[in-house]
């Protein structure tokens, strides 16, 4: 998350993220001084853009979908001189410093983007994205396949006041988080013993090591808001079966039609899908063959075994 700002990060190019805080506060500049995270990429090679090429790519970011307020940008130039959309709030010393974190050469365009930390990392994640395709660094026969694992097991949302599973209920803790569940300032400190098969960017498979132990899933339960009761009316079959001695257990499934997509070089997955919706969510196949009657049904039968005669 901290160098794609997602947890399906398309590797077949670097540009990882850049945290700035610590490089850009304090010198005036409201955006960043306020903002909670300021991060950025190093679109190498890039510094020739031109204004309206930049316009776009602001334009990109601010779409109600990624919701960024504005883009900041930094040239590197000719000798390694800085030139930064907010010159004025930074001298060429400050602006050495940015280069230095990006490990930025000559011709180098650095991209930064600031405001809430998720919200900001999803932008600049769609923004590597673009630049990635805009320099043809997405090639569709290259495939850059990894394990993503290390999940948090717990999601706390405070609109609800409580915590939620971040795969589902039954995932097992990993074995050596199992003491950070007992206390309450380290509770989304624990980590799932789930794993994820990522493609390009693209998830191809999930899974997870289930719990079972009774001790542990009850201990899960109470966590996500249940009460023993209800646990008990809900899952007690569960909870019952572990007393018996469930192995360890777990599993993986794949998205066949997700990988058949990869590999055809297809940007849409509903081409290998074999009863697609359209965009209004209708199934356009429903009445491909139209509804056949009994009768129809009955004549066909008996031509069919005319003609096997």
């Amino acid at each position: 998350m901290r160098w794609y700002g997602n947890d399906k990060p398309d590797t077949r190019f670097e540009m990882k993220f850049v945290e700035l805080n610590d490089v850009v506060k304090g010198q005036g500049f409201p955006v960043f001084d306020s903002a909670e995270l300021v991060v950025g990429i190093n679109a190498a090679t890039c510094a020739a853009y031109t204004r309206k090429q930049l316009d776009e790519l602001t334009a990109f970011v601010k779409r109600p979908q990624l919701g960024a307020t504005g883009l900041v940008y930094a040239r590197v130039e000719a000798g390694g001189v800085v030139k930064s959309s907010v010159d004025k709030f930074y001298s060429q010393e400050e602006l050495q410093k940015w280069k230095t974190a990006f490990n930025a050469n000559e011709g180098d365009l650095l991209l930064l983007l600031a405001g809430p930390a998720d919200k900001t990392r999803k932008a600049l994640s769609e923004l590597r994205l673009e630049m990635g395709q805009r320099l043809g660094l997405r090639d569709k026969d290259t495939f850059a396949p990894l394990w993503v694992v290390n999940f948090p097991l717990l999601e706390y949302i405070e609109e609800e006041g409580r915590y939620f599973a971040m795969h589902h209920p039954f995932t097992s803790p990993k074995p050596d988080d199992l003491h950070l569940l007992d206390n309450p300032d380290t509770i989304g400190q624990a980590r799932a013993n789930a794993y994820d098969l990522v493609i390009n960017g693209v998830e191809v498979g999930g899974g997870s090591i289930r719990i079972h132990d009774r001790a542990v899933q009850a201990r899960m339960f109470a966590l996500l808001g249940f009460s023993p009761e209800e646990a008990q009316a809900q899952f007690g079959f569960l909870l019952d079966a572990f007393e018996y001695g469930a192995p360890p257990h777990g599993g993986i499934a794949f998205g066949f039609d997700r990988l058949c997509s990869l590999f055809g070089g297809a940007d849409s997955i509903r081409d290998f899908i074999a009863f697609p919706k359209n965009n209004s969510g209708r199934d356009v196949m429903i009445d491909s063959p139209s509804p056949i009657s009994d009768k129809q049904l009955t004549e066909l039968s008996i031509k069919t075994a005319v003609a096997g005669k």
